[in-house]
């Protein structure tokens, strides 16, 4: 069982950031906390989330362009905004990745299928990606404002991946947080059957 310190480094005390340090993330950070994430589980291990870091300037503009007004300045700010996407056709890889079954059969030709798998379980992916971050000392800014079209055609055009939601991550100044918003009791949110 992890101590109080780790709970509250990933969750109890984690908070969303919306003001950064100017403290750069290095890229083997960003390996890092990517291969910390790979390891959460998703069905069949199907794995369909891809995450481009942006952090060159140029690029940092090309994605800001795509977003809604009140994201724009705090993810120019950030020092490293991950896009993460889902891939459409994941199941190509589930001959590597899950190779003791034909799954790649339970999507081909199934739509429905291959959408609710990938958002389902890239969403998981991009879950698994903030804990990482945060264990590895970070602080996340997760958002969902932004022109999904716009991501794509300036980051994805003719490919199979679709953006699924963006994450600022950096060292944020917590001195500029807002007092933290109340979540749902247990027994609001929960019932045991």
């Amino acid at each position: 069982m992890l101590d109080k310190a780790a709970l509250a480094t990933l969750f109890t005390e984690a908070r969303t950031h919306n003001v950064w340090l100017n403290k750069p993330v290095s890229d083997e950070l960003c390996q890092q906390i990517y291969d910390l994430a790979k390891w959460g589980a998703t069905s069949a291990n199907c794995s369909p989330a891809r995450i481009v870091f942006v952090k060159s300037a140029a690029e940092k503009e090309k994605l800001v362009a795509c977003l809604s007004p009140g994201n724009q300045e705090k993810t120019k700010a950030a020092p490293v905004t991950a896009i993460i996407a889902m891939d459409m056709e994941f199941y190509e890889k589930l001959p590597q990745l899950f190779p003791h079954a034909d799954a790649r059969s339970w999507f081909v030709g199934n739509q429905p299928n291959i959408d609710a798998t990938a958002f389902r379980n890239g969403t998981l992916q991009g879950g698994y990606l903030m804990l990482a971050a945060r264990a590895l000392g970070l602080d996340c800014g997760p958002m969902s404002g932004f022109d999904a079209d716009k991501v794509n055609a300036a980051f994805f055009a003719g490919s199979s991946l679709k953006v699924n939601f963006i994450c600022n991550f950096g060292y944020g100044d917590a001195a500029q947080l807002f007092p933290r918003s109340p979540r749902l009791t247990f027994e609001e949110a929960c019932r045991i059957v």
